[in-house]
């Protein structure tokens, strides 16, 4: 199943996304079980605006958007189709290249 990113800004403060979140978590698992929530990194842009980056398994980028439209309280700023996951473990070192 095709797995993507999806960075969001909201238009909601920090302490309010818990009831974002469980709201989002309520609407995969009752209207998209298709869509299945990996995980979220949550960051404060510079103007202390919460934004999130969050990957998800679902079969197609349309419902990724449905699903987010739904949710409300931010909008989607990009939406990347993932093409693969890698950690430094997939470099091993051998010798100093430096």
């Amino acid at each position: 199943m095709p797995r993507y990113l999806v960075e969001r800004t909201y238009t909601v403060d920090i302490d309010t996304l818990p009831t974002v979140a469980t709201r989002s978590k309520a609407l995969g698992h009752y209207h998209y079980p298709e869509i299945v929530w990996e995980h979220s990194h949550v960051v404060l842009d510079r103007n202390g605006t919460p934004k999130s980056f969050c990957i998800y398994d679902a079969p197609n980028e349309e419902m990724v958007v449905e699903h987010s439209k739904q949710l409300g309280d931010h909008f989607v700023e990009t939406i990347y189709e993932i093409a693969g996951d890698v950690t430094p473990d997939d470099f091993p070192l051998t010798d100093d290249p430096l």
